[in-house]
């Protein structure tokens, strides 16, 4: 595939969960991002509350678009579409994003592209890695996903496996409210297992399904791992004070453990030479530091995008918005905010 070259330019929306965001991407060169995160507004929750969520997004999402545009120094003149998250995400929240993007689109008389969450993940590492082109294979560690992905061209995407049952953020976060670290659970976690010994507690990775069983043998499960944790947190409870760096060390080690053996089996298996690693979890450090291990004594390529582009932001957005611009796509302003979708039907938000 030859090198990526484009001059569009995209102004993006997301507000797919607690982060307002709107990013101005040209190419896959960022000229502004402005995120306006709510985890504290959250955090007394233990968790998204999604009436709150779709609230803050519509008091924050107009500021932030001004922004955007002042910080990238730019007229509507300059702006070549609008795109906006669409799916998957929380509806309430979604549609705020949408609205906004599709009144622009009108009132600026801009095309209008509605924008899978997950593909933005994958193109995060474009961002910083202008010439990276596909085949690869993309291991999705946001909140709610974990999937591996056979990247084969611009939205032509094919799910090679994927968590059965809790997603490995979603294990972060549950393993801290059970030990009481508070939201969200991945940084905390992280921060923590610096502190702690991993091998102390050997802790179930998920076994690998058989594919007569009707999964695909990178499938992956965290649930009884999360369970396990329970288990022995209410053992250690009634011996005394928790060693809880102890335990998030232990924890973070078999969930790291379980995605890395899978991604690299599943990029040797298909002949890809490069990993890339989207979502949340992306930004852990055990994460980074053993799976760039793995993928070098195996003669494999990772590539991680910058830390501010792990989490939910709409630079993402636009860059992914850009190749399928580019490529013709264009949204209808009857398209709706879809709580699921899989990745594999892109093909629906488009005219």
């Amino acid at each position: 595939m030859p090198p990526f070259s484009s001059s569009a330019t995209i102004l993006a929306i997301e507000t797919s969960c607690d982060e307002t965001a709107v990013a101005i991407v040209q190419g896959r060169q960022v000229l502004s991002s402005i995120v306006t995160s709510q985890i504290d507004i959250h955090r007394r929750y233990g968790g998204v509350v999604p009436e709150v969520a779709s609230r803050e997004h519509v008091q924050a999402v107009g500021g932030a678009i001004a922004q955007a545009l002042t910080a990238a120094n730019l007229s509507w003149n300059s702006i070549d579409a609008i795109a906006a998250t669409c799916a998957p995400g929380l509806v309430g929240a979604l549609m705020v994003g949408l609205s906004a993007a599709k009144t622009l689109a009108v009132v600026h008389h801009k095309p209008f592209l509605g924008i899978h969450h997950l593909e933005g993940h994958i193109y995060a590492s474009y961002l910083s890695e202008p010439t990276l082109a596909p085949p690869f294979l993309c291991l999705l560690v946001s909140g709610g996903h974990t999937s591996f992905v056979h990247v084969r061209g611009p939205g032509d995407y094919a799910i090679l496996g994927k968590t059965r049952d809790d997603a490995a953020g979603e294990a972060f976060d549950k393993v801290a409210r059970l030990l009481d670290l508070g939201y969200p659970g991945g940084p905390v976690i992280d921060r923590l297992a610096q502190q702690g010994n991993p091998q102390t507690f050997p802790l179930p990775e998920g076994k690998i399904s058989l594919p007569e069983g009707g999964f695909h043998p990178y499938d992956a499960s965290f649930s009884g791992l999360k369970t396990a944790v329970l288990r022995l947190t209410e053992k250690l409870r009634t011996q005394g004070e928790l060693p809880v760096a102890d335990i998030a060390a232990s924890f973070q080690a078999t969930v790291v453990r379980a995605l890395v053996k899978r991604a690299i089996a599943c990029a040797q298996d298909y002949k890809l030479t490069t990993i890339v690693v989207g979502g949340g979890v992306a930004a852990n450090s055990t994460l980074r530091e053993q799976l760039q291990l793995a993928a070098k004594a195996h003669d494999l390529n990772v590539i991680f995008p910058p830390m501010k582009y792990c989490t939910d932001n709409a630079a993402m957005i636009a860059c992914a918005a850009v190749d399928q611009f580019e490529n013709g796509a264009r949204s209808p302003l009857t398209l709706g905010a879809q709580s699921k979708l899989s990745l594999t039907d892109i093909a629906s938000l488009y005219q």
